[in-house]
């Protein structure tokens, strides 16, 4: 085990727990059966053709003798006592019986069988509940129930039912799914390209042990360098993050697919920000900044975790460090004008950029190739120079010199028989460059094609260069580890001014008083979902998110007496928590210039929202709708500025995101928009900000004068502190439009959402 990397307080249990599951001292196969086909029989014919050292015990209470050795019908009949536990019963005797295997001295079980909470009959998700009791109760180390085994290498561990022939070699990829089938297949593709996987666990259901457990126990293991992972859901966020940043703390990336995003939650917000927010996208904002680097497809990990094993440490842009969106400056050798091409069409897909060489540079390769100073990048085969090694050699060195070029491609392919031989010079070649390189040269071929057992032999003297597939499949993995090195690393300090201020105590008490407050109020108030804009606003000058002018009045000549106290043109809004989206209920004008306009504004608002189709309460149809209005909001109307949007979403995986955008009634259509987990500090909320387009036109764009960033950063600070404070209760928070001005920034609109009260 690796004692260097601090393991979480959250997770030291596993430790023991996992190593118990994949080092176990026997093992009992509870179900053995011979009946052809049978998992429990499968089980038993790869524990022992993998050669696990321990005793092996099938146990069947109606059997004595099966697969030509002695059965066992009981726990006290095993002459040891039982440590892990391949459990292959129907599905109600499972709970029973693992409370029995504990009395009886087991450490661990596998659960293959199914029936539980996959299910949607409620007497087996009924039955999931009481199995989850029983593994809490007994502390069993547990993998299922509805898995496909285990495979560790390191103990000759093999409690698979998969009848093809299988590699056990201890290697540096470990594996964890919640698919047996994905797992297994992530594991033939890696294989392929000569990588061994010395450890897959399958974690089913995760009623017992989670991802979180076995990531934890992987970046904690010497033999583990990269962990991958197919998740389908997150069930414990705080310890699934603590886990992430154990693997990141110790330089294991973890590389992983990540299923579906959550439609029926996006379906159901009230917020607009609940809805941006999407599962995939809030995963990953809170789960890439803790460590991970979520993927597409299975080739996507085997690329990804064939650039992660060869290339130089992830931390090799310093450039870009903290920088994720910015893309790394490539530089390139090809030997086809078509496949140039590609590259720059791909590069430009990913966000990424062929670097302009440096006028020394174009020098030294001119000098090699015998033409003008002005040579191109990606550099092509149509230079005679190219085709001798010592040419070849000093042009890759040329390009890797270069400080504008952060990581070189070179066009090559592993050969796949003998008589390759000034290929293989050249690669050799260039793996004495990329073993004292600080940046990483990056092989690649132009398409996707299997390898030889000869091409695998030959890889082996390649082992800091990492060997991709494909142009597009290349630069994907680039730009995603070039995002991955950039979040993992220290970013350069915020470019703004260091004025701004943090809440004082006082505010930050006054704040929590009043959210507690109001929470209050509306826990007793269980037909109000969302706070009236009046409240929300209240809770967002209280974390120091400023606001405009207003005041609310409960008839038409208060609204006018407000509206002259502000000063004309103001803007009336219906106030009403059944009403979240107003300007949809024809609850918002704006532009009113005089006492006229503002009465008769009033009334219309009234009569708008009593006509309202979207005022759903049960028996308010019609003018009966007026008792659903609070009031009518008089605003100063403030229009100098750009609008944004600062929002704040709790996703039921990965816990609260916050976001910023562009806003106003452009939000939805051009979604410009970026996630960060909180807390947020300056630095954090400006690499939120500067993630987006709109963060263009906060520091200034073609000669618009640049914008009070400092008052962004703040909202953005302030809005974190209240969704932590909230502590879950609040579902989302929508600030749609924020105004940033050359001085200030308000938020003219606000909107929470509560969580679903008891949540």
């Amino acid at each position: 085990m690796n004692l260097v990397v601090e393991a979480s307080p959250l997770l030291l249990h596993s430790l023991a727990k996992v190593d118990a599951l994949l080092n176990p001292r026997n093992v009992v196969i509870l179900g053995a059966s011979d009946t052809p086909g049978n998992w429990s029989q499968r089980v038993w014919r790869n524990v022992n053709r993998y050669k696990f050292p321990g005793p092996v015990y099938p146990l069947n209470p109606r059997r004595d003798q099966i697969w030509d050795t002695r059965c066992y019908r009981s726990f006290s009949e095993l002459p040891q006592p039982p440590d892990h536990v391949v459990v292959v019963i129907p599905a109600a005797f499972v709970p029973d019986a693992l409370i029995e295997a504990s009395r009886a001295g087991a450490r661990s079980a596998t659960v293959l069988t199914a029936g539980f909470a996959e299910s949607t009959d409620p007497a087996a998700r009924a039955l999931s509940l009481r199995l989850k009791a029983v593994i809490a109760q007994t502390g069993l180390a547990v993998s299922g129930p509805n898995c496909f085994g285990n495979l560790h290498a390191r103990a000759s561990l093999m409690t698979m039912p998969d009848d093809r022939l299988q590699r056990l070699a201890i290697g540096p990829v470990a594996i964890i799914g919640q698919s047996g089938g994905l797992a297994m297949a992530i594991k033939r593709s890696l294989e392929e390209r000569g990588i061994d996987a010395g450890s897959v666990v399958t974690s089913g259901n995760q009623a017992g042990l989670s991802s979180a457990d076995y990531i934890a126990y992987y970046a904690m293991n010497d033999d583990v360098r990269v962990i991958v992972c197919y998740l389908e859901s997150v069930q414990n966020p705080e310890a699934f993050m603590a886990a992430c940043r154990m693997a990141r703390s110790a330089g294991k990336p973890l590389v992983l697919i990540k299923l579906g995003a959550s439609a029926e939650g996006r379906a159901a917000a009230l917020a607009h920000t609940g809805a941006l927010a999407g599962a995939m996208e809030a995963f990953d904002a809170v789960a890439g900044a803790a460590g991970a680097l979520r993927v597409r497809t299975v080739d996507d990990v085997v690329e990804a975790v064939e650039y992660i094993l060869h290339a130089p440490p992830l931390h090799f842009l310093p450039r870009l460090r903290g920088r994720v969106g910015e893309g790394a400056r490539l530089g390139a050798i090809t030997f086809s004008g078509a496949l140039r091409g590609l590259l720059l069409d791909a590069a430009a897909a990913h966000g990424l950029a062929f670097a302009t060489l440096a006028e020394i540079t174009s020098q030294r390769l001119a000098a090699v190739l015998g033409v003008g100073t002005i040579i191109g990048n990606p550099l092509d085969s149509g230079f005679t120079g190219l085709t001798n090694r010592e040419g070849y050699v000093k042009c890759v060195e040329a390009m890797l010199d270069d400080p504008g070029i952060d990581l070189v491609l070179l066009q090559a392919e592993l050969p796949r028989a003998p008589g390759m031989e000034r290929a293989e010079a050249n690669m050799r070649a260039v793996e004495a460059i990329a073993a004292r390189a600080k940046k990483p040269i990056v092989q690649f071929s132009m398409g996707s094609h299997g390898l030889s057992d000869y091409s695998r032999a030959f890889r082996l003297h390649l082992p800091h260069v990492p060997c991709l597939q494909e142009v597009d499949k290349t630069l994907r993995t680039v730009r995603a580890l070039n995002d991955y090195a950039a979040r993992a690393t220290p970013a350069p300090a915020p470019m703004v001014p260091s004025s701004v201020a943090a809440p004082s105590v006082a505010t930050s008490r006054k704040g929590r008083e009043l959210l507690e407050k109001i929470l209050a109020r509306a826990a007793r108030q269980a037909h109000h979902k969302a706070l009236n804009e009046v409240q929300s606003k209240q809770l967002l000058k209280a974390y120091g998110i400023a606001c405009p002018k207003e005041a609310v009045a409960h008839d038409a000549k208060q609204a006018v007496a407000i509206a002259r106290r502000i000063g004309f043109p103001v803007v009336a809004k219906g106030v009403s928590a059944a009403l979240p989206h107003k300007s949809e209920a024809g609850a918002v004008i704006v532009g009113l210039d005089s006492a006229k306009a503002v009465r008769a504004a009033y009334e219309q608002i009234v009569d708008a929202v009593a006509r309202s189709p979207t005022l759903t309460l049960p028996g308010l149809q019609g003018r009966e709708g007026r008792g659903l209005l609070e009031g009518v909001l008089i605003a100063e109307q403030v229009a100098d500025g750009i609008e944004l949007v600062l929002g704040a979403n709790n996703d039921p995986e990965v816990g609260p995101v916050i976001l910023f955008g562009t806003g106003g009634v452009e939000l939805e259509l051009y979604r410009d928009v970026a996630l960060a987990p909180p807390p947020l500090d300056e630095r954090r909320a400006l690499a939120l900000i500067e993630a987006t387009r709109a963060g263009k036109l906060v520091h200034g764009y073609r000669g618009r004068p640049a914008l009070d960033v400092k008052a962004a950063v703040a909202a953005l600070i302030g809005l974190s502190r209240l969704m932590l404070d909230a502590g879950g209760r609040i579902q989302s928070i929508d600030i749609n439009p924020f105004l940033l001005r050359r001085r200030g920034g308000v938020a003219l609109d606000g909107l929470v959402v509560l969580a679903d009260h008891g949540a």
